[in-house]
């Protein structure tokens, strides 16, 4: 058996490697670094996969968010909704612009945001929603969309670990993670289901001036060279990185599918333990319990996270460790309890389902060339410290 990887990058680029090396070189030969024709034409290539009027390409995933709130003129003082368990950068750039962070709870199956938990938080300083698609499943848009649309508020979706995910509505109809709402961001991070190598991101939106807005704000606020028309970053992709992602989003629907079927092996072999729940798919599309669908992408499993009852977590984090098996907690520490982003307007009891997962999740190693031999030793490895 081969050492196990929680993301192994190396084996997914040898499969690509002439097409990565030759782009790379091209760019390297050209020298268009910077808004150069790779990047407009993977720009292209992405709102045709995506289905969504423009995508406008960044430098990283936390740029696209703050810039997407940017772009909505969002004010000092405005109040954002978004989920207490995820990665720190979506309350960060919220933060970052003098907004004010609102942390709810999640759902126990999905990790995603509670719907009940967001209606109780609205007020009239409520100005916008985020919705973070975690571990690689939608939220409930339709849901939030109804939300949304009752209280005049705009939807921003974190959608850094979803791309490729479809959403499903009631009436059947699917549409890509990050093009429901008037934005969406992501994050082309190496680990990402599309990752390049380096830092990148993207905004998606199918308003065309807010499109217009946006893609002054990533150059400076600028549409003419020196001409500023708009308070702007600087927050390009770069054109080696777009050339990787060109190369790869072929591809994404089949790595997709590769980490849908690992989690459909980890779901087997961890079906007969009353310790163990694993990861959930809901909503509209789900036609078989919670199993994991066949014929759609509605968990595109950037990570597979389990959750132990009865089981110290701790101890077994650190088990997989002494037995060569990467793993990692995502997330230790809820956002509402982190010193930078702590406020006496939390109270614990307003997160019961977050302060539980803090204590009982852990995620295993997912990637799209996860071998079986190795699933089942990491497996074997879990159940044998619960079952001792």
């Amino acid at each position: 058996m081969k050492p196990i990887e929680m993301v192994d990058l190396k084996s997914q680029y040898k499969r690509i490697k002439g097409q990565i090396d030759t782009s790379i070189q091209k760019v390297i030969d050209n020298t268009s670094f910077i808004n150069g024709p790779e990047v407009k034409q993977f720009q292209q290539e992405l709102e045709e996969y995506l289905n969504v009027k423009h995508v406008i390409p960044c430098a990283n995933g936390t740029d696209a968010l703050q810039i997407a709130m940017m772009g909505l003129g969002l004010e000092q003082g405005d109040e954002v909704i978004t989920a207490d368990f995820t990665f720190a950068a979506t309350v960060e750039v919220i933060a970052l612009l003098k907004l004010t962070p609102v942390l709810v709870d999640v759902e126990a199956d999905t990790f995603n945001i509670d719907i009940e938990a967001l209606k109780k938080a609205i007020t009239p300083k409520t100005k916008a929603i985020v919705p973070v698609h975690l571990f690689g499943q939608c939220a409930n848009m339709e849901a939030i969309l109804e939300v949304a649309q009752e209280h005049n508020l705009y939807v921003i979706e974190d959608n850094a670990q979803a791309i490729g995910a479809d959403y499903t509505f009631a009436n059947g109809t699917k549409q890509k993670a990050g093009t429901i709402g008037n934005v969406g961001t992501t994050s082309f991070f190496p680990s990402k289901n599309l990752g390049c190598y380096g830092d990148g991101g993207a905004i998606f939106t199918n308003d065309d001036d807010l499109a217009h807005k946006l893609r002054g704000i990533v150059n400076h606020g600028m549409y003419q060279r020196y001409y500023h028309d708009e308070v702007g970053v600087n927050s390009r992709l770069d054109g080696i990185q777009a050339v990787v992602l060109s190369a790869k989003l072929p591809h994404l629907d089949a790595y997709c599918n590769a980490r849908r079927n690992a989690a459909k092996y980890y779901n087997n072999a961890f079906k007969a333990s009353k310790n163990i729940i694993t990861p959930s798919v809901t909503y509209n599309c789900n036609k078989n319990g919670n199993e994991i669908c066949d014929t759609c992408n509605c968990h595109v499993f950037h990570q597979y996270t389990l959750r132990v009852v009865d089981v110290d977590r701790n101890a077994l984090h650190q088990h997989l460790l002494d037995n060569n098996i990467p793993c990692a907690i995502y997330y230790p520490v809820p956002l509402h309890s982190q010193k930078a982003y702590a406020d006496k307007r939390y109270n614990e009891a307003d997160f019961p389902v977050t302060n539980e997962l803090i204590k009982s999740v852990i995620s295993l190693p997912m990637h799209t060339e996860l071998e079986h031999e190795q699933q089942d030793f990491i497996a074997k490895t879990i159940l044998n410290f619960i079952n001792k």
